[in-house]
């Protein structure tokens, strides 16, 4: 009985290290699962969120430095245990991704993930991709990016931006490749039918945000 509660509780702290990593989104990734299975999910999901909120502030709201992006990607973002057998290992390292703040360290986290365990498996380097898009979202004060097979969805946290003429201009220049729909997200279309696609693309384009308001802010 005590070990399969300390399997419930591991699993929980799994859960919750990925709610850390990709946000309070979709835990399955893709939309096209089945209503069933996607309100179960989104149940726990809610679980999940209150739990980690409950956590880390009580019943304020969380600290500005405390919010975390939601990434949409369709991207699995696990280490495996056959990658990472230890359990306790794979929290740690969880732990470590959810604060890795940016590009430079997700690099250096991934070479040492190669020389203790080897080659990263396709999973670890999508999970590696989605860390990195988060950290540029925070920089680009974005809360969600949805990518699918035909473009990049973006939003903006509170609906600002630190160089909105900057970003006037960007979207202008894309013409008919991006527009700004009434809720105020900003839709980059693309074909991008493979998961790297919307991996790369995604990280294209927060790339470009984080510059556009760092050069306001210089």
């Amino acid at each position: 009985m005590l070990q399969s509660l300390d399997t419930l509780g591991a699993g929980f702290q799994l859960a919750s290290h990925d709610l850390d990593i990709r946000g309070a989104g979709n835990l399955l990734g893709d939309e096209q699962s089945g209503h069933i299975k996607e309100v179960g999910y989104e149940l726990y999901q809610q679980m999940l969120t209150d739990a980690i909120e409950a956590l880390k502030a009580g019943d304020e709201e969380p600290a500005e430095e405390l919010w975390s992006p939601t990434i949409t990607v369709g991207a699995p973002v696990t280490i495996p245990e056959t990658y990472v057998e230890d359990l306790q290992l794979r929290l740690q390292l969880y732990r470590r991704l959810s604060g890795i703040v940016d590009e430079a360290e997700i690099e250096s986290f991934a070479a040492e993930m190669i020389d203790r365990f080897g080659p990263l498996p396709p999973e670890v380097e999508q999970l590696m991709e989605i860390v990195a898009i988060k950290a540029l979202a925070r920089q680009a004060h974005v809360e969600k990016v949805e990518a699918g097979p035909k473009g990049v969805i973006v939003a903006f946290r509170d609906n600002s931006f630190a160089n909105p003429a900057g970003l006037v201009r960007f979207v202008a220049e894309q013409g008919n490749r991006a527009k700004v729909r009434p809720d105020m997200k900003i839709v980059f279309t693309g074909d991008f039918d493979e998961t790297h696609e919307r991996l790369e693309a995604s990280r294209r384009l927060l790339r470009t945000l984080v510059a556009l308001a760092q050069k306001k802010a210089a």
